[in-house]
């Protein structure tokens, strides 16, 4: 049996047992960087915070051309 045909199970297997740590952190990073590449759902919680501060989206566009021309 050639080492692409068998099956990942008995390639771990056959790993000494300092590989095979290995191999069991490289999967739990694996494991935690795809829990974060999955999509979050959009927040929108801060809509309405510029009309409570008295603001609109124009003016503070206005105040950001402003700074960016200082």
């Amino acid at each position: 049996m050639t080492m692409t045909t068998k099956p990942l199970e008995e390639l771990i297997h056959d790993l000494s047992p300092q590989l095979r740590k290995e191999v069991r952190t490289f999967v739990e990073f694996l494991l935690s960087k795809d829990r974060q590449s999955k999509p979050h759902r959009l927040r929108q919680d801060w809509a309405g915070t510029l009309h409570a501060e008295g603001q609109t989206g124009v003016a503070l566009q206005h105040l950001a051309s402003e700074w960016r021309t200082e």
